[in-house]
């Protein structure tokens, strides 16, 4: 652990993209001013704990959630037992009506309808190029 000293509106560089300044100090705390790029989280130690210990919970699987899981990602009915590719046609209403009617979760992203695979283009003969004898 690097210890340093530092005074009122003296600040600390961490990279180049860091600065930790220290805003005021009264009796034993520190008040400290973080500049940070918004790509890189800041928080007290505490809360992030409680966020990493809450994504970790999350993340787990109960055996007891995995026979409703298989519920929800079998094939049923009026639902096709083959899943089309994600960037490819999205199933008709219907389909998703009684998905949806089965308590499965609506997708966070719907992908758009595929669009018909269409030749490359030809070639269109240019002025220089019909003007060259064949």
């Amino acid at each position: 652990m690097l210890v340093l000293s530092r005074q009122r509106d003296e600040t600390i560089m961490i990279g180049d993209e860091i600065e930790i300044t220290v805003v005021d100090i009264r009796g034993d705390k520190v008040r400290l001013g973080i500049t940070a790029p918004t790509r890189i989280a800041v928080h007290r130690k505490e809360v992030y704990e409680a966020i990493r210990k809450e994504n970790e919970e999350a993340s787990r699987v109960a055996s007891a959630d995995l026979p409703s899981i298989g519920q929800v990602l079998a094939p049923g009915p009026g639902r096709n037992h083959v899943s089309a590719p994600a960037n490819g046609p999205r199933p008709p209403a219907a389909t998703r009506a009684s998905r949806l009617s089965a308590g499965a979760a609506p997708p966070m992203h719907t992908p758009p309808p595929a669009l018909g695979v269409t030749s490359p283009p030809t070639a269109v003969p240019t002025a220089r190029s019909a003007a060259r004898p064949a």
